[in-house]
């Protein structure tokens, strides 16, 4: 039997290729070049399914040059790479990986929660550069983080993942989401549900962990951060976009707010220099879900996803059921 063609767009494990060529006639990315909008339609012209990133922009045109084109399987949460509507009008599945990465996301969350509360990444710069003389009692003062609040912008999986967390720093937690919370779901973060401006208004701590949309882009700007604490930290681990990185370094630069920790950006991989200006920013590259462990899950999911759409089944996580018909 001949086996139907596969694109692997970006660089994956070897473990996962070895699995996807049981299946398929694989054509991968291990040199892990960025294909574009042009190199995926050349790519995905004779393929009947392909593994993509949040990186590879699944654009209408792609999918009208991939004639043979079944199912698009991305290895992450978030779609905002791919034209949703474009795969149900060519009729093409499309699907994500929820779940594997929860823990390993709220985790670098709280991370840098972590670091800009307490100053690390200036402070481990200012001992690097041999500023340290001596100790002293008014130095590297911090903000703590037990029994402060913790507002979550995001309540899905991963706002509940990093809200759990709290409990151990006897943390208030509240939260804002489109839809509110079951109440058994609530007890187990012991949060409580608000209105946005009181979030913003009372949170020491705000995660966001909003997906992004055009409805979301730049859900967070110079009017939201005005209604923040001065001595609040803005945590930001979901997309970028949904922050207005200029407003937020502004904010920063003029110490009306104290902190923010910053793991994706508008327009990456390219970033607002102004963030290197600044001593009260930690910044991570888009590495919320980089575990060995978590990342390996992902693309297994994704490969799942896959297999199961081109052997003729619905996939475990489809985003499109209406293709099913």
């Amino acid at each position: 039997m001949v086996k139907q063609k596969i694109l692997v767009a970006r660089e994956v494990f070897p473990e996962v290729l070895e699995r996807l060529r049981q299946h398929f006639e694989v054509d991968d990315n291990q040199a892990d070049a960025i294909l574009g909008v042009e190199g995926l339609k050349v790519r995905l012209a004779d393929k009947a399914g392909a593994l993509t990133a949040a990186t590879d922009p699944v654009t209408a045109d792609v999918i009208a040059a991939a004639p043979a084109l079944k199912a698009i399987c991305n290895f992450a949460v978030g779609y905002n790479n791919i034209d949703l509507a474009a795969c149900s009008r060519a009729g093409v599945m499309a699907t994500n990986t929820p779940g594997v990465l929860d823990d390993t996301t709220a985790d670098l969350a709280w991370a840098l929660l972590m670091a800009t509360a307490r100053r690390l990444p200036a402070a481990e710069r200012w001992l690097r550069n041999g500023e340290w003389q001596g100790w002293q009692f008014i130095q590297w003062l911090g903000s703590d983080v037990h029994h402060a609040t913790l507002g979550i912008l995001g309540m899905g999986r991963i706002g509940q993942a990093v809200a759990r967390r709290a409990l151990g720093f006897d943390m208030k937690v509240i939260y804002h989401n489109r839809t509110r919370l079951p109440a058994d779901k609530e007890d187990a973060c012991r949060a409580r549900f608000v209105d946005r401006d009181t979030l913003l208004r009372e949170s020491d701590f705000l995660v966001l962990l909003l997906p992004y949309s055009p409805e979301s882009h730049h859900t967070i700007g110079a009017a939201e951060l005005a209604l923040m604490k001065p001595t609040a930290h803005l945590i930001n681990v979901a997309r970028g976009g949904i922050v207005d990185d200029e407003a937020l370094i502004s904010a920063l630069r003029q110490r009306r707010l104290a902190g923010a920790g910053i793991d994706v950006f508008e327009g990456e991989p390219k970033y607002n220099p102004g963030f290197l200006e600044l001593d009260n920013v930690a910044l991570t590259p888009h590495i919320g879900s980089s575990s060995r462990a978590t990342r390996m899950a992902m693309a297994m999911r994704a490969a799942d996803n896959l297999i199961a759409a081109l052997s003729g089944q619905r996939p475990p996580n489809l985003l499109n059921p209406e293709v099913m018909g």
